[in-house]
């Protein structure tokens, strides 16, 4: 006769731990940085901003990687510049999308990035999105079209297209790291990324024709603020999520715009109301999109 396992009480499965807390407290910090960022392009170029905020956090990080820089190989040279390329391309976009329009509407368009990696992994990594993939993408696109027809019909502007954009190249980081993961040793290509990006902002000021700004103790402090939040909240993520499933780190992660809108409100940032619908519909796609379909509990048992 075979000894029932005990079941999981309700409470243990719900409970939410330090992992949780600590990636909560990420999410927020997220949804701060679009404000942040923002308000810095008052007296900055986009190149210049990302160059100096990425450093930052690649000088930040390079201590603790020291110790392992030595054993850098050939593979890992080409996933931090291929992963650092696509971070310099997506944040790039995105801040400079941020000089034109309000902050939570740049964080709802950017959670559309979501639904967007199981498509673009069917094109990269032959792997079939699921249902609730194609789901997922269909409500981002419908509250992508409710955002971009706030007043007089559709249209989408130079600042949420470019954010639009840069959500193609935040989709593709995730999968370059899904590609290199478990080949390359992780502090090392985070380093080399991180340098990647800045060195790519900085050399790019000169064909873009983008000037160092004026010393501004605000921009400096973002800068140097957001890149130092970078590297926490990095570091928090790989520690959290050795014991936070994929796919509630995921619903977890889906209040960053909320946040976004929240502290953009509070800043005095003021969306409509089909544009604010439009974004509750994106978190929906980020919501949906991670769903996994289980058949019942009693459904296969004897």
């Amino acid at each position: 006769m075979l000894s029932k396992i005990p079941a999981t009480p309700v409470f243990a499965r719900t409970m939410i731990g330090r992992a949780e807390l600590a990636l909560m407290a990420v999410t927020f910090l997220w949804g701060g940085t679009f404000l942040i960022v923002h308000l810095a392009m008052r007296e900055s170029g986009p190149l210049f901003f990302v160059g100096l905020r990425f450093a930052t956090a690649a000088l930040f990080t390079l201590p603790i990687a020291l110790p392992v820089l030595r054993g850098l190989t050939a593979r890992e040279v080409v996933a931090g510049g291929a992963i650092g390329l696509s971070i310099f391309t997506g944040y790039s976009l995105q801040t400079l999308g941020l000089q034109t329009i309000p902050s939570s509407m740049s964080a709802f368009i950017t959670a559309a990035y979501v639904p967007l990696v199981p498509i673009l992994q069917w094109f990269v990594l032959r792997r079939r999105p699921r249902l609730a993939s194609w789901v997922g993408v269909a409500l981002a696109f419908a509250g992508l079209l409710l955002m971009a027809a706030p007043r007089d019909g559709l249209s989408f502007g130079r600042g949420e297209a470019l954010t639009l954009v840069s959500t193609l190249a935040i989709a593709l980081e995730i999968i370059l790291i899904s590609f290199w993961a478990g080949r390359v040793d992780v502090l090392r290509v985070t380093v080399l990324q991180l340098a990647v990006t800045s060195g790519l902002a900085f050399a790019c000021m000169i064909p873009a024709g983008e000037h160092v700004p004026p010393f501004s103790w605000p921009v400096i402090l973002a800068a140097c603020g957001l890149g130092l939040m970078t590297a926490f909240i990095q570091l928090v993520m790989n520690w959290a999520q050795r014991t936070v499933s994929p796919t509630r780190a995921t619903l977890i992660y889906a209040g960053e715009p909320v946040w976004a809108g929240i502290i953009g409100s509070i800043a005095g940032e003021r969306l409509p109301a089909i544009a604010l619908l439009g974004g509750m519909l994106v978190v929906a796609a980020v919501l949906v999109s991670e769903w996994k379909f289980r058949r019942a509990a009693g459904a296969s048992s004897a």
